[in-house]
């Protein structure tokens, strides 16, 4: 498996090589009952996110069609069809971040990546999501950045985790 990276520069991988990597995650699932969903979520693991041929790897590796593969992976708000930015900041906006201030976090990041809402950066660098939940309500408002959890945010040091980040 990779170790995460995404491709050097603006080169994204080709469909040969995405049909390599999504067999390998296929195949190495550990679970004894292999699904579309666990299937889908090795790929994505592996990827980051579902392209056409991971699709149609998963629809060969477990017998079924690509429609049915594609009816389970869209129905899952999780699973992204485009590559993700090369670090990802997710916002909470759960209850508790909710009351603690996270509208206002929420949108001093909108306003210091230059978006509107969920996506990627027009460089294509930074993905920006927001999430229900992301577990750590006693340190509301909070952001993760790649996973990495970042609590008591203020609109300020949201924005320069956002400018750290634009800068590496």
């Amino acid at each position: 498996m990779s170790d995460g990276t995404p491709p050097a520069g603006d080169e994204l991988p080709s469909g040969d090589d995405l049909r390599t990597r999504s067999r390998t995650a296929l195949r190495s699932q550990q679970q004894p009952t292999v699904t579309v969903l666990s299937s889908l979520l090795a790929v994505q693991d592996e990827l980051h996110y579902i392209p056409d041929e991971a699709i149609e790897e998963t629809a060969t590796h477990v017998k079924a069609t690509i429609n049915d593969v594609w009816s389970v992976a869209s129905f899952y708000t999780n699973f992204r069809f485009t590559p993700p930015g090369e670090h990802t900041i997710d916002v909470c906006w759960g209850p508790s971040c909710h009351l603690n201030g996270a509208q206002d976090v929420i949108e001093r990041v909108h306003a210091e990546l230059g978006v509107d809402g969920e996506g990627e950066t027009a460089d294509g660098k930074l993905t920006l999501r927001y999430s229900t939940c992301l577990g750590a309500c006693a340190l509301a408002p909070v952001i993760a950045v790649d996973h990495h959890m970042k609590g008591r945010m203020s609109p300020d040091s949201a924005a320069a985790v956002v400018v750290e980040l634009k800068g590496a």
